[in-house]
């Protein structure tokens, strides 16, 4: 079955989906977070389940030393909120370079910085996706 990763932010959540095999990282959206986090929740659990997941990847943005400030904290936080509407699996992922990873690739590939806002997220979610299927498929 797929796996979905979500980069999460505060104003947008990039989604990233496997093949069904669970061996490549696909593209999915970049998602606009609301004011209403439960309309959020309903979304991207009901999204999850129109792709035929069975797990959530969630990046975990670790220090560079390996241990966990506050945005851990809220993305733990983000996580267990989720879970109360899904019956998938959510594991982490640690997201240490995703980003940064995400912004030079598209750098690189001529992305205007505009356009680079809307889509580092969603590059970023399929670099944490790729890493997670590359560990479990090892």
């Amino acid at each position: 079955m797929r796996k979905m990763a979500l980069d999460v932010g505060d104003a947008r959540i990039g989604i990233a989906f496997s093949d069904p095999m669970g061996i490549i990282a696909g593209s999915g959206e970049t998602y606009k977070v609301t004011k209403d986090r439960k309309k959020d929740f309903l979304y991207l659990a009901d999204y999850a389940k129109r792709k035929e997941c069975d797990t959530i990847v969630i990046g975990l943005p670790l220090n560079m030393d390996g241990t966990e400030g506050d945005r851990v904290v809220k993305t733990r936080s983000f996580a267990d909120e989720l879970a109360r509407f899904t019956d998938l699996t959510i594991v982490f992922q640690d997201e240490r370079w995703s980003t940064v990873s995400a912004e030079k690739m598209l750098i690189e590939s001529g992305v205007r910085r505009e356009k680079r806002k809307d889509v580092v997220d969603l590059v970023a979610a399929k670099i944490i996706l790729q890493s997670y299927l590359d560990r479990i498929n090892k």
